[in-house]
């Protein structure tokens, strides 16, 4: 168990007034560890999941040398170097249909894509830069074609015995086709991480239900579920809990104990009920951050147990924005850990910026920005407005976030910032 003040020991800039993200990010990665149990699944239920182990190819791909393209093979040997060649033609072969017998010496055959490449012979010059006679021969002009052109090699893609995918791979559509090619009808895959996430607040309200003054509707639990959802884990929504401890301490019990990983947003912020920290940390082992970046100031992360069973928290702040933008910065790449996948960081892109940005060293934030192509080809990104953390529609309105590390400055009119695109994001 990783304990996590131990842990904190040995986090360089730990600090629970001003957590740097990429403290908060080093601290969270060393707390959580991955899930042991797999499974095995139909191939096409695999999209998404997280491989188990090692996918070993049983075969040599391609199995057999064969045409890259449809032409003539003809071994390389039998032309004279530099006048036009004339051949025979002795018969054609066909992909799942492979060329019977010999061809003898300054011969060819008639092939097609991916067919089988008859014994010795080497090459395989295009159809389109042959002539084909009424007798049945082929000319071919001096220097179209090298020893071995359009020759696909047996093992060139993967030998018998080799690695195809490694384990901690989340498998995409292309994977899917790979395995497919090998002839394996199911995968092994880590288990689905199962995800509890509940909304506290006694101003909030389900959809559909009548909204009393000063209430609002629960936003939250759409976002988190439809971000849990892209992550391919098994999301379990918990409904919205009322500020009370034991309502709190009720909720939590039960999603620790069906649950791998809780989130709860709300509660976390300073001001807020005290019961909210005395529960969690009643649970387990929690610590509470003030984390120097904006949106998203205050966050909640450790362990939790009840029943027997243990899970990590995560008490995300309560304002729509800052539950999505403390998400993709700290609890998706946990959660991808957990899930057994192996770490890549999110792509960033650079854009000039077309407006100043007002920024103070010593937190790092994220803005809404809309990225698109100026008339030269380079990126260029726009605020959505105004960035309050409650503005949940500047995450819709946008396609990126324009993130301002840590010692930025202000940014200056067309100077580059780094931007996380939202596609295959949010």
């Amino acid at each position: 168990m990783n304990c996590t003040r131990d842990i904190a020991a040995h986090i360089d800039g730990y600090d629970t007034e001003s957590m740097p993200v990429a403290a908060a990010q080093a601290f969270i990665a060393k707390l959580v560890e991955p899930v042991g149990e797999s499974e095995r699944v139909p191939l096409k239920s695999a999209l998404g999941r997280v491989l188990a182990s090692d996918i070993v190819s049983p075969i040599d791909v391609p199995a057999h040398d064969n045409s890259a393209m449809d032409g003539y093979a003809l071994r390389s040997g039998d032309l004279a170097a530099d006048v036009p060649n004339r051949l025979p033609v002795a018969g054609k072969t066909l992909a799942g249909q492979p060329f019977e017998g010999n061809v003898r010496a300054g011969a060819c055959v008639r092939i097609m894509t991916g067919a089988v490449m008859p014994p010795g012979l080497d090459t395989v010059v295009p159809q389109e830069l042959v002539q084909l006679a009424d007798d049945g021969t082929v000319t071919l002009p001096a220097h179209v074609v090298r020893a071995g052109d359009n020759r696909r090699l047996a093992g060139e893609d993967l030998r018998c015995g080799e690695a195809a995918l490694q384990a901690g791979r989340r498998l995409r559509p292309a994977d899917l086709g790979l395995i497919a090619s090998l002839g394996f009808p199911d995968v092994p895959v880590v288990r689905p991480l199962r995800v509890a996430f509940f909304s506290t607040g006694n101003e909030l309200r389900s959809v559909g239900q009548s909204l009393e003054p000063g209430c609002l509707y629960d936003s939250n639990r759409y976002t988190l579920w439809g971000m849990l959802t892209r992550l391919g884990v098994e999301p379990i929504d918990m409904g919205i809990v009322h500020d009370n401890a034991a309502s709190l301490e009720a909720a939590l019990r039960q999603a620790t104990e069906c649950a791998d990983a809780v989130i709860t947003s709300g509660g976390v912020s300073v001001g807020e009920a005290d019961h909210t920290r005395a529960v969690m940390e009643k649970l387990g082992e929690v610590l509470f951050w003030k984390l120097a970046m904006r949106p998203g100031r205050p966050l909640a992360v450790g362990h939790i147990e009840s029943g027997g069973h243990r899970a990590i928290l995560f008490g995300l702040p309560g304002n729509p924005v800052a539950v999505m933008v403390t998400f993709y910065a700290f609890v998706r790449n946990a959660l991808l850990a957990m899930s057994g996948a192996t770490a890549s960081a999110l792509p960033m892109l650079r854009a000039a910026s077309t407006t100043a940005i007002r920024k103070r060293p010593g937190r790092t934030e994220y803005q809404r920005g809309i990225v698109s192509r100026r008339a030269d080809g380079r990126w260029q990104v726009a605020l959505t407005g105004s960035q309050g953390s409650g503005i949940l529609r500047s995450m819709s309105l946008g396609n990126g976030l324009i993130v301002l590390p840590h010692d930025q400055g202000n940014v200056q009119a067309g100077e580059d910032v780094d931007v996380l695109p939202f596609d295959g994001l949010v």
